[in-house]
């Protein structure tokens, strides 16, 4: 259920499909400034990234938090991105859905801090249909189910227009986390949504799930945009401006 005296509102959701994570790093300044001017309504980017680890403006300094050196992420085919979240380093790769959603804050209550544990509590009410007991482990964000993190969170506001999002574990190689202390916590784990029920579940299988559950906390009712649609409104945009 949306927060109290929210009403609902219609919002885009584009589903990416399998992209790397620069490519959709460009999508979401695009999509970004079409909400801030206005042109678009509120609108969730989903993806399924390449391998790669990302290092928040905490953390781009030193990296010392990324253990493998560039040789080595090289041999196993991850990159590394620097970009402008807050927070430390995470990995995306396949099973993982990855979602931007790009909202204007005036209609999600103003307040950047609340609207992450909004993003927090989507997940923890999806995993309690699923079965499993989650929460949050402050101070740290994200979804945690014990000492271990199910959802990573990390967000963004410019021009109050929200950006970057959360990364849910449902079948990734969890392996490729040994590459870094993710988001620098050191005492720690991380696991997915398959190691904890036993079952197989695909990405498929859960997007709708995600779906319903952000649009209920958010307030949000979704209008499903063609990727090659959008992308043709973008470069309308472009072309439109001065």
């Amino acid at each position: 259920m949306a927060a109290p005296g929210r009403l609902p509102h219609p919002a885009w959701v584009i589903d990416l499909g399998r992209l790397e994570y620069g490519a959709a790093l460009e999508w979401q300044r695009e999509v970004h400034d079409a909400v801030a001017d206005g042109q678009w309504p509120d609108t969730l980017l989903l993806v399924e990234h390449d391998p790669v680890f990302t290092v928040g403006r905490h953390a781009r300094a030193s990296h010392a938090n990324v253990l493998w050196s560039d040789e080595e992420r090289r041999r196993r085919g991850v990159a590394l991105f620097d970009v402008d979240r807050g927070g430390d380093v995470t990995y995306h790769g396949p099973g993982q859905q990855v979602g931007y959603p790009i909202l204007h804050l005036d209609r999600h209550g103003g307040d950047l801090l609340v609207y992450l544990r909004e993003l927090e509590q989507v997940f923890i009410n999806l995993l309690a249909d699923e079965g499993i007991a989650a929460g949050r482990v402050p101070p740290h964000t994200g979804v945690w189910v014990g000492d271990e993190k199910l959802v990573a969170i990390g967000v963004k506001a410019s021009q109050r227009v929200t950006s970057h999002g959360f990364a849910f574990n449902v079948d990734p190689d969890l392996g490729h986390f040994a590459g870094i202390i993710p988001c620098g916590i050191q005492d720690k784990g991380v696991t997915s949504l398959v190691r904890l029920t036993g079952r197989p579940t695909t990405l498929d299988e859960m997007r709708p799930r995600v779906l319903r559950h952000l649009g209920a906390v958010l307030g949000l009712v979704w209008e499903p945009i063609d990727v090659d649609a959008a992308a043709a409104r973008l470069r309308a945009r472009l072309a439109s401006m001065p």
